[in-house]
């Protein structure tokens, strides 16, 4: 039988999600989802077949699984109003929300016992090829953490980390990086066009470009340094482009930019638990 999981929120990422589960045959029967709004659950329901409520402690009463999908500034409210409720099943909880503690959130629940998994997934998610990193709270088992797993591999793959405050290096380097690739494509496609391409065709050779070396990437028995040697024949095209990159300083670049996405993510994580 299948675990009963309960989304308590139905924005992109829980439709990611139990989208997901639904496309890789999980039966929509053992899914639930809340909202505050009933026309929203209504659509819901009638594209997914999933169950839908707008009372988020009947939701949960009895879950095997609760996927708390609400925005951060509402979580604190939210988990107060879920304590007793989560009191009786006591299901695992997997949190979506970026910079809210196990610790934190096992306070708002009140209760310091409940299996608590953080998840930080990323938009490709919504596509089926996100990346997701994963902390599991010390209440958590081996079979709850196998659980946790399986949901958030329908939608991509999935990385543990065995602290808590990597998950801000997991938003560095894939929660937000979504939109570095997105900057690169737009530059790409900027470029194109300065060069006599139609933005139409400039937009689609760089977009099947990224796609195309995404997967070669990911196929490949080479690393990417060895791929990106492929392309460079001696004295060519990629070669000076290449070293334009170089000169520019694109790795300085990178590791600039993602380690102000990471102090960023740890101050918005004590912002949120200042509340």
């Amino acid at each position: 039988m299948a675990s009963q999981i309960t989304f308590i929120g139905a924005g992109n990422m829980a439709r990611a999600i139990f989208g997901g589960l639904i496309e890789s045959g999980y039966p929509a029967d053992a899914i639930t989802a809340t909202a505050r709004h009933q026309q929203t659950l209504d659509t819901l329901a009638a594209r997914y077949g999933i169950n839908v409520t707008t009372d988020n402690a009947g939701a949960v009463a009895d879950a095997d699984v609760v996927i708390l999908a609400v925005k951060p500034q509402l979580m604190r409210n939210v988990c107060q109003s879920l304590g007793e409720a989560l009191a009786i099943g006591r299901p695992l909880i997997i949190s979506v929300a970026a910079g809210i503690t196990v610790d934190t959130l096992a306070d708002w629940l009140d209760d310091p016992t409940l299996p608590i998994v953080r998840c930080m997934p990323n938009t490709p998610s919504l596509v089926g090829t996100g990346a997701s990193g994963l902390f599991a709270g010390q209440q958590v088992s081996a079979e709850q953490r196998e659980l946790a797993e399986s949901l958030m591999r329908a939608v991509g793959i999935v990385e543990w980390v065995e602290e808590e405050t990597l998950l801000s290096a997991v938003t560095a380097i894939a929660g937000s990086a979504p939109a570095y690739f997105f900057y690169m494509i737009e530059a790409l496609e900027k470029a194109g066009v300065a060069r006599g391409l139609s933005p139409d065709s400039s937009r689609r050779l760089a977009i099947q470009t990224a796609l195309g070396a995404a997967r070669m990437a990911d196929q490949s028995e080479y690393d990417p340094e060895t791929l990106k040697q492929q392309v460079m024949s001696p004295k060519g095209t990629t070669e000076r482009a290449i070293h334009c990159f170089e000169q520019a300083g694109l790795e300085r670049i990178v590791d600039d930019a993602t380690r102000a996405c990471f102090d960023r993510a740890e101050e918005l994580a004590r912002e949120l638990q200042q509340r």
